[in-house]
């Protein structure tokens, strides 16, 4: 492509490239080595969260070099940038876990105020930790210049006695340890064996689950999320991201075009179909929001209810990322979706096609066990189910790909916090039939929303993975299974019923109607509620505490600014 298509004096990039008084913008451009030619193109951020926190990112900055060869092949100026992770399985099961979905909102920010101070045209973006990837989609929909989504890639399965193992077998690998049933020596070996290359959680967790959203929701090229990331195929679609992004730029297809309340459809049935992250209950209201789309909790749930569940991934199921990169990727399981009758196939793509024209030569595979067709599903209603009654009135969301019991009652087990339940559990304290409550960890309450893999992991470990049931206004890692109702709204640090509980409630829990309830009258919750006080908690100054003065319901997004709906002007139109 001639770059001559690109007239500049409609693009952003102009304020700080085009005419005299930006002679002094070209000066900086010239310090680092850029020629005339190059100032003349349109400016494309390479935005990537390359760093040495985790293996998810470890190989991002590769792929980045790969996405600005794309870039320059097709007229395009490329300036990478990186931004921050906070990497959950590291940030697991202590307070540095306050920071994580908090992150989400400094990926989208810091994005978001690097394309705004310097004027880019155009966006490609690399992720690979859980929050990376939400994270740079509602900075993509939030600025709206032509924007290009790529997954990084998952991480190889690690072998143990002969089988794939991955992270959560460490995390259950200490409920068993804690529980006397493995030794240092076996614990010591699981650890070292489960991750052995660069790249995401392998499991259909939170990363596998967004890079799977990234496909369906048509921000990113077809198949772009399959290959694990030490395979040097990704580069493929490494350069392709940056020539597809050139393409968006010279016909004005803008992340608004693509994001559609049907889009936002197709992304969920893709999370359900797959048994994906409850996380994703969160992160698809929050993409809406920067479109201004009403697309709640609940609005998701509806399409979870009705998609069947059709992919044995873990960890509810039986592969990994990898096994169904190998059986076509995440094009096989919209095929699956698209025959099925279910997906919204006129929707458009980054490829400048509709997602049905994308998927016209993909054929479902034969004799495979990883994806089922929509006829024949491993179960008929989604892998992830939302719950609301008298305990939630604003809503929940529990995973149940995988899950024998549907319904759950007993007493409830009230922890004030993650760490008090911890400690109970690894302490052998918990008893069968109870209804274990952490409260206090919500979006505000925590503040920060706390994943609750490694308790939910020991318990599992222990053997208890199916004779307990957990209740938190916190939320789970997408490896987290179990009975495990999480994002239970309103949240207990704005008087939430789930704040009025006190240990001995009875509880039940109906994941085929839909119900979370307390056996308690409103008027007994009402007489609670006289004396009720918030629960202070530690973070009085600094990120968290920011955080906690704007963010609102996870039944909304857990969002911290007012969104799409009180724009007076979009970036992309400066």
């Amino acid at each position: 492509m001639d770059a001559k298509v690109f007239d500049k004096s409609r693009l952003p990039s102009r304020y700080t490239s085009v005419g005299p008084d930006s002679a002094p913008h070209r000066a900086f451009y010239y310090a680092m080595g850029m020629t005339e030619a190059e100032i003349a193109q349109p400016f494309i951020g390479v935005a990537t969260c390359w760093n040495e926190t985790a293996p998810c990112n470890i190989s991002l900055a590769r792929q980045a070099q790969v996405v600005k060869l794309g870039v320059k092949a097709n007229g395009g100026t490329p300036r990478e940038f990186t931004t921050i992770t906070v990497t959950d399985g590291i940030a697991m099961g202590h307070q540095g876990m306050k920071s994580s979905l908090v992150s989400r909102e400094v990926i989208a920010d810091s994005i978001e105020l690097t394309m705004r101070g310097h004027c880019y045209d155009a966006l490609v973006g690399v992720a690979g930790c859980d929050k990376s990837l939400p994270g740079m989609m509602m900075a993509m929909v939030r600025l709206n210049v032509p924007s290009v989504f790529m997954y990084g890639g998952s991480i190889l399965p690690g072998k143990y006695k002969g089988k794939d193992i991955t992270v959560q077998d460490v995390f259950e690998a200490v409920g068993q340890h804690a529980g006397g049933k493995i030794s240092d020596q076996e614990l010591h070996d699981i650890e070292c064996a489960a991750c052995p290359s660069a790249g995401s959680c392998g499991g259909q967790f939170t990363a596998n689950t967004m890079a799977c959203v990234s496909e369906a929701i048509g921000l990113a090229l077809p198949n772009s999320a399959g290959a694990p990331a030490p395979y040097e195929s990704r580069d493929a679609y490494a350069e392709a991201s940056g020539r597809a992004v050139m393409n968006l730029l010279a016909n004005n297809i803008r992340p608004r075009d693509i994001v559609t309340r049907e889009a936002l459809e197709n992304a969920a049935m893709v999370v359900a179909c797959s048994g994906g992250s409850t996380n994703a209950g969160l992160h698809l209201p929050a993409i809406a929001h920067e479109v201004g789309i009403n697309f709640d909790l609940q609005d998701v749930c509806d399409i979870f209810k009705k998609t069947p569940y059709i992919a044995s991934l873990k960890p509810s199921g039986k592969y990994v990322a990898k096994d169904l990169f190998e059986v076509g990727g995440v094009p096989v399981l919209l095929k699956a979706l698209l025959d099925g009758g279910m997906l919204h196939g006129a929707c458009m793509t980054v490829t400048g096609k509709s997602i049905a024209e994308n998927l016209k030569d993909v054929t479902f595979p034969e004799a495979q066990d990883v994806v089922m067709p929509v006829s024949d599903p491993i179960t008929p209603t989604g892998g992830v189910v939302g719950l609301s009654g008298s305990l939630a009135p604003e809503g929940a969301i529990v995973k149940v790909a995988g899950m024998d019991k549907l319904k759950f009652s007993g007493p409830a087990r009230v922890f004030e916090c993650e760490e008090d339940a911890y400690q109970a559990v690894t302490e052998l304290k918990i008893n069968e039939g109870e209804v274990i409550v952490i409260r206090n960890e919500g979006p505000k309450g925590g503040p920060g929303m706390r994943e609750m893999l490694s308790t939910t992991s020991a318990l599992y470990g222990q053997g208890l993975g199916d004779k307990v049931a957990l209740v938190t206004d916190g939320r789970f890692s997408g490896a987290t299974r179990g009975f495990c109702i999480g994002h239970v709204g309103p949240e207990a640090s704005v008087g939430g019923p789930i704040g009025l509980l006190k240990d001995g409630d009875i509880i039940h829990m109906d994941a085929v109607k839909g119900l979370l309830d307390v056996e308690l009258s409103a008027d007994e919750l009402a007489a609670r509620a006289k004396n009720w006080k918030p629960r202070e908690h530690d973070y009085q100054s600094g990120a968290l505490w920011k955080y906690a003065q704007t963010v609102g319901s996870s039944a909304k997004g857990a969002v911290t600014h007012p969104g799409g709906n009180a724009e007076t002007h979009v970036y992309a139109e400066i």
